[in-house]
């Protein structure tokens, strides 16, 4: 008779300052974007789960947003998200960009992993882009003096080296318990959640460094037709601060309002493996980053704002 395989698991923060490369380490270990990127800090502001599934082993991350010193309620709730992931997980994996020396942010991480007794994994991002090898070596002897890690792996997210050492570093943090999920699920985010996302990527993409921020997106409808034509009809509305933001995410003669629809609709149809017609409107909602109200209309729990 044949040995049964026994099912591990292990549920995983993956933690670190803004835009060191933590949503795109999550897309490049699951080999599909379920977190989304862009050059700008703070870009991710809930916790996108993702689940990676190899043989009897199940990997559950959670992408916290970057930790940051806040400056509004939504800042508040971003920073919140981070301690209660930590709080809730089998194991840690920090990421760091190479070349950099330890952030106040990062001692105070690796404080609470020794406090809590939590196994964490230190990767070293972005290595493709440091042409001094040596740097390496010093940053990770003044990181594993802070804190004992279980593993320390350079990779790039970008070239996808040393992403299957960290996998295998990672796999090692499971425990026998069964699988939490389907074996070939992705996310657990619902589909309007992750259409959102896509849209408010594009707009990370494509706009200046004030507006970004300062966006919501509201996936109000998403149904299929039912006529067979395997067309999604998605509507969206996208909410901004200010009259002088509506007018640039709209751009002259609707110009940037089609190239972001354009950009979304190609990376929906892509994830979700249907043709999507999109359409999208922009709205007003002044100062909403601080009106808990909105928040909470945006997906926010007000619990989370009870600091």
């Amino acid at each position: 008779m044949a040995e049964q395989i026994q099912e591990k698991s292990a549920f995983i923060a993956i933690v670190g300052r803004p835009n060191v490369g933590k949503s795109s380490l999550l897309n490049g270990m699951l080999g599909q974007k379920v977190a989304i990127v862009s050059s700008k800090p703070q870009t991710t502001r809930t916790r996108i789960m993702g689940i990676l599934t190899q043989e009897e082993t199940q990997l559950v991350f959670i992408d916290t947003p970057g930790l940051h010193k806040p400056r509004t309620r939504l800042g508040d709730y971003m920073v919140k998200s981070v301690s209660e992931s930590v709080a809730g997980v089998d194991a840690c994996l920090l990421v760091v960009e190479a070349g950099h020396k330890i952030a106040p942010a990062e001692e105070d991480l690796m404080k609470k992993f020794q406090m809590m007794g939590l196994p964490a994994i230190l990767a070293i991002n972005k290595i493709d882009l440091l042409e001094d090898k040596s740097i390496l070596m010093e940053q990770i002897s003044e990181f594993t003096r802070h804190f004992t890690f279980q593993a320390v792996v350079p990779v790039s997210a970008e070239t996808k080296d040393g992403l299957p050492d960290l996998i295998e570093e990672l796999k090692q943090l499971a425990m026998p318990g069964g699988h939490f999920f389907e074996n070939d699920a992705l996310t657990d985010q619902p589909e309007r959640v992750l259409a959102a996302e896509i849209i408010r990527e594009k707009l990370l993409r494509l706009l200046d460094k004030e507006v970004p921020h300062g966006v919501a997106v509201s996936v109000e409808r998403m149904h299929e037709r039912e006529d067979g034509s395997g067309i999604t009809d998605l509507d969206a509305t996208i909410y901004c601060e200010r009259d002088t933001h509506k007018g640039i995410i709209i751009g002259k003669k609707g110009a940037m309002l089609k190239k972001v629809g354009s950009y979304a609709r190609e990376d929906m149809e892509r994830f979700f493996g249907c043709k999507i017609n999109l359409q999208l409107w922009v709205k007003v909602k002044e100062d909403w980053r601080n009106r808990e109200g909105l928040l909470k209309n945006f997906g926010f729990d007000k619990k989370d704002f009870d600091l």
